[in-house]
């Protein structure tokens, strides 16, 4: 959640590490700092609020060749200047930045203070850098080593010291960390967007691994010292992927990138003709996943609304029994794992703590994890036996969009791929891919509606409290609907089965309740008009998402958007378009903060 970036080499590192936060701050935060050696030791400003703020008071000496700095999330302290990072010992020899928890850091907390040093914030973090400063023997990266070694959690840290100022040590556990190769210079970063417009070459630090970066070195071990020899790997993503382009905020351009990005998604996957579906990161796993009893999905937000698209998608084409799971409940509970049991992880960033945990839970007792991420590099794409990538780009808006439209292209095609090999015929199969590689153009079509979804949400903005009915496939449709509206406007939304309702729900309906119907052609078409009366009746603002032509829906609802004609299976690709624009334009006219809504974060990467 929160962002790291190091730098050490041959040129300022001022303005490297501000660009560098820059690029972060869409990951969410509510402070940031930095640090500096220079030749009167180690300097530090930091600041609640936004980065700009930040900028402002920076004092540090500009011609600092080494350097870290940190946007926060708050977790153990209030979001203040104080409890930002990074913090320092007692002395000022050394500064520390961290995203993570430290578990044990009262015990920790209480045995430094025994020892005679004073804190002066309330934060897990300063006990980790008091700690290394209390045993410090010489060499900050045998130092560090130690005081890992006494520390129970997660965390990415960068650390530098006074007394070595042309070295940063960084070491990861559970948080995500990187190291950028330049010429005579190393950039570490939580996250590739920080580091892109210096260099596609980086190395990923695993779990429990220590390195120490120099102008002229780099050196990575375990936390035992024992050496590890890394690859070199390429960024996929360039540097305008994941600048605006023309656009206002991150989150309509993303909105209006889903037809190209499901394009990529799709790109040499599928061949509707043939019916065959080609996934090369599952070829080594795919006779046991033909195989599979049972499939279970877990993810945590969107992604867990994508998930259950998955699930009707994988019992109707596949015809394996499916469940989805809450990754945060899966991995505190006692889950049943049997044999022919697959787990399958979802998480545009591959760094979401929870669906993390949950995987690697699901891998000790002995499930087949497999991964559906957008992240190459990432935690959960490293942890899994196979998996496919999203390929959708960089999304950089904490609401997310085109990452959910991605996961269900995915898992679309991993159903496929499972029911041609266990019952579909290849004229299903074939009636199927063809419909899919018809979705981004017919999104296209409704991108041409943004006036009208606009309209909608200017009408409804006053009302409070909004409804999401939907039936079978629009159920999960309406769940990411409201979450939208939630996330980025503040508005109090609701997700539920249609038929639902009239079981206690109901009694919210006034004329003052917006109500959003996914009433689109399909098995439960009939249904869903009775509950659209129903609402009628009882005075509710009625807002329909319709198939195309449908005149029916024209005379019931107030507010009517067209998405065009597609197999049922398929609509929640198609449905979900106007809810992301209506929430995108609910939140601009309430003067909402689109791409950087209030107390969220992008990547969530502790509990």
């Amino acid at each position: 959640m929160c962002g790291i970036v190091g730098y050490v080499g041959g040129k300022t590192a001022l303005p490297i590490l501000v660009e560098g936060l820059k690029r972060l701050e869409y990951r969410g935060y509510d402070s940031a700092g930095v640090a500096f050696v220079d030749p009167g030791g180690i300097r530090v400003t930091k600041s609640k609020g936004r980065i700009s703020v930040l900028e402002h008071q920076i004092n540090c000496s500009e011609g600092a060749t080494t350097g870290i700095a940190h946007t926060r999330w708050a977790t153990h302290g209030a979001p203040n200047d104080v409890n930002a990072h990074p913090h320092v010992d007692a002395a000022g020899r050394f500064a520390l930045v961290h995203n993570g928890i430290i578990e044990n850091y009262a015990a920790l907390r209480t045995y430094l203070s025994n020892q005679g040093v004073t804190f002066a914030t309330e934060t897990d973090t300063e006990v980790l850098v008091q700690l290394i400063a209390h045993i410090y023997d010489g060499d900050i990266e045998r130092t560090v080593k130690r005081a890992l070694r006494e520390v129970r959690g997660t965390y990415g840290i960068a650390v530098i010291a006074a007394d070595e100022p042309d070295t940063v040590v960084a070491a990861r556990n559970g948080s995500p960390l990187l190291v950028g190769i330049g010429d005579g210079e190393y950039i570490i970063a939580s996250d590739a967007s920080a580091i892109l417009s210096h260099t596609t070459h980086v190395i990923y630090l695993g779990d429990n691994e220590v390195v120490r970066v120099s102008p002229d070195s780099i050196r990575t071990t375990t936390l035992d010292d024992i050496p590890v020899t890394k690859d070199i790997e390429e960024i996929e993503w360039s540097l305008d992927q994941i600048e605006l382009g023309g656009h206002e905020h991150f989150m309509m351009k993303e909105i209006f990138e889903q037809p190209d990005a499901l394009r990529d998604c799709m790109r040499g996957r599928i061949v509707p003709e043939e019916g065959s579906v080609h996934l090369g990161g599952i070829t080594d796993v795919a006779r046991e996943l033909t195989r599979a009893k049972r499939i279970i999905m877990t993810a945590c937000g969107t992604a867990w609304h994508a998930a259950l698209v998955g699930e009707y998608l994988f019992e109707d084409l596949a015809r394996i029994p499916t469940e989805v799971e809450y990754a945060s409940e899966f991995r505190y509970r006692n889950p049943i794992i049997e044999d022919g049991t697959v787990v399958l992880a979802i998480s545009q960033s591959g760094e979401t703590a929870d669906t993390l945990a949950a995987l690697n839970e699901a891998k000790e007792r002995g499930a087949l994890a497999l991964g559906a991420v957008n992240v190459v590099g990432s935690s959960i794409a490293r942890s899994t036996d196979a998996g496919v990538f999203l390929h959708v780009g960089p999304e950089i808006g904490v609401a997310s969009t085109k990452a959910f439209s991605g996961q269900v292209a995915v898992l679309a095609m991993l159903a496929c791929y499972v029911g041609r090999r266990r019952h579909m015929s290849q004229g299903g199969a074939s009636e199927f891919l063809t419909a899919l590689s018809r979705i981004p153009e017919q999104i296209t079509t409704i991108l041409e509606q943004d006036g009208a979804c606009k309209a909608v949400a200017a009408a409804n903005i006053s009302r409070e409290n909004w409804l999401y009915l939907g039936r079978g496939y629009q159920y999960p449709v309406a769940l990411e609907g409201a979450l939208k509206l939630k996330e980025i406007s503040y508005i109090h939304a609701e997700g539920l089965p249609a038929a639902e309702m009239k079981h206690g729900p109901i009694a919210l309906i006034t004329d003052q309740m917006p109500v959003v119907f996914l009433a689109t052609r399909g098995t439960q078409y009939d249904k869903i008009i009775s509950n659209i009366e129903e609402v009628r009746t009882r005075g509710g603002r009625v807002i329909a998402i319709a198939t195309e032509g449908d005149q029916q829906i024209e005379r019931l609802a107030e507010w009517v958007i067209n998405v065009p004609d597609t197999i049922e299976s398929l609509q929640p690709l198609l449905t979900v378009i106007p809810l992301q624009l209506i929430a995108y334009h609910a939140a601009l006219l309430r003067g909402c903060n689109v791409d950087k809504p209030r107390n969220l974060a992008k990547s969530v990467t502790v509990e």
